[in-house]
């Protein structure tokens, strides 16, 4: 079995900036660097045969380019933070794709996400903070935005529990969009 998700890559130089909001929130699990990435669709796990034919099905989808904008910061869980993201800019061209990743899995059988699609970068994952805290945190940050960036290609990538540090994720397949 392979945990697999479809996801748009950040570069390093937005990267770079996201980074420097990883401070100032204390017990937070600060996500690597090298994780950071824009979910369009989680899979779950999957199985061997299941992932080459979900490899087949993301690599029939079209669309075109688009550029993509990070501002301001939030959190997951109203009352109980779970954790807290970099928001990305919600645009129809974004929506689309993570719109064709659904299709692809709905076409294989797999269960259809739950959760709404809200375009974010992970920043942190949050073990009992209080939601005063986070929204300490968040106050200063609402304003950060990190250079725009075209999104010329999306990944599929795998998901390797680290052995009590963070997960690994690995990009398995990579589809252009042109």
């Amino acid at each position: 079995m392979y945990r697999l998700f479809a996801a748009l890559p950040v570069p390093p130089d937005v990267s770079d900036v996201l980074a420097g909001l990883q401070t100032g929130l204390l017990g937070a699990s600060w996500r690597p660097v090298q994780n950071f990435h824009i979910t369009l669709r989680f899979f779950g796990d999957v199985s061997k045969d299941r992932a080459v034919d979900l490899d087949t099905q993301l690599a029939e989808i079209k669309h075109p380019p688009f550029e993509v904008s990070i501002e301001g910061v939030g959190w997951f869980g109203r009352r109980e933070p779970s954790s807290v993201w970099a928001r990305v800019a919600d645009t129809d061209a974004l929506r689309a794709l993570s719109s064709q990743c659904e299709r692809a899995a709905r076409r294989l059988g797999l269960t259809p996400d739950k959760n709404p699609f809200t375009p974010h970068v992970t920043l942190a994952y949050l073990h009992g903070q209080m939601l005063e805290d986070v929204e300490a945190w968040a106050q200063p940050r609402h304003t950060v935005k990190t250079p725009t960036y075209w999104a010329d290609q999306f990944h599929l990538y795998s998901s390797h529990m680290g052995g009590g540090g963070p997960s690994r994720y690995v990009a398995e397949a990579d589809y252009p969009l042109s």
